[in-house]
């Protein structure tokens, strides 16, 4: 082999050197003058808003297990499109745990698409066609998307908020077209029987 050959691999293994040497001071420079933000800094930074940038109410709860029946439910209803429109909505949405609370088969039986008019008044029940944040939710009765209204009670004690008789258990899930609110009941309207 040539001599030209050594040196080119030579040179070539030195600048590969520099490069591995250069890298690892950026590194350990860039370690050691890391400033962390102080706490006025943090307290007047804005809160990130992921969930409203996550999409739609629909969006949103689809990418929440905790909503996955009713999801499941809103697309058998055919609403998905509806709840994904421009709103805003307040949507009270059962967990899981609540849509497992009705009587054995009473999900599957309403999912069924014999049963989708039923299913679509239980669900538009618990839609208001307004944007009601936590802090906004004042004790009375409000009209739903049903038509049939839903009776809302604040606790001034304990600041628990119910809805019928269910409770609302997490509060503010943003989305781009509203907010939801957990509740551990599924809202039936008063001519709805299961």
């Amino acid at each position: 082999m040539s001599k030209s050959f050594f040196q080119k691999r030579l040179v070539i293994g030195l600048v590969g050197l520099g490069a591995i040497a250069t890298l690892g001071a950026c590194q350990a420079s860039t370690t050691d003058t890391a400033v962390e933000p102080t706490d006025e800094e943090m307290a007047t930074e804005e809160p990130m808003a992921m969930e409203e940038e996550s999409g739609t109410i629909v969006d949103v709860a689809a990418g929440n297990e905790t909503f996955s029946t009713l999801v499941q439910a809103v697309e058998a209803a055919g609403l998905a499109d509806t709840l994904a429109a421009e709103g805003p909505y307040t949507v009270f949405a059962p967990t899981n745990e609540a849509f497992e609370a009705l009587p054995e088969g009473t999900v599957e039986q309403l999912l069924q698409p014999e049963n989708q008019e039923t299913l679509t008044q239980i669900l538009a029940y618990h839609v208001l066609p307004q944007e009601i944040p936590a802090a906004e939710v004042v004790s009375g009765d409000v009209d739903t998307a049903a038509g049939t209204p839903v009776s809302v009670n604040v606790d001034d004690a304990t600041g628990n908020v119910s809805v019928n008789e269910a409770t609302v258990v997490q509060a503010d899930v943003q989305a781009s077209n509203g907010v939801i609110h957990a509740i551990d009941q599924v809202l039936l309207p008063p001519d709805v029987q299961l």
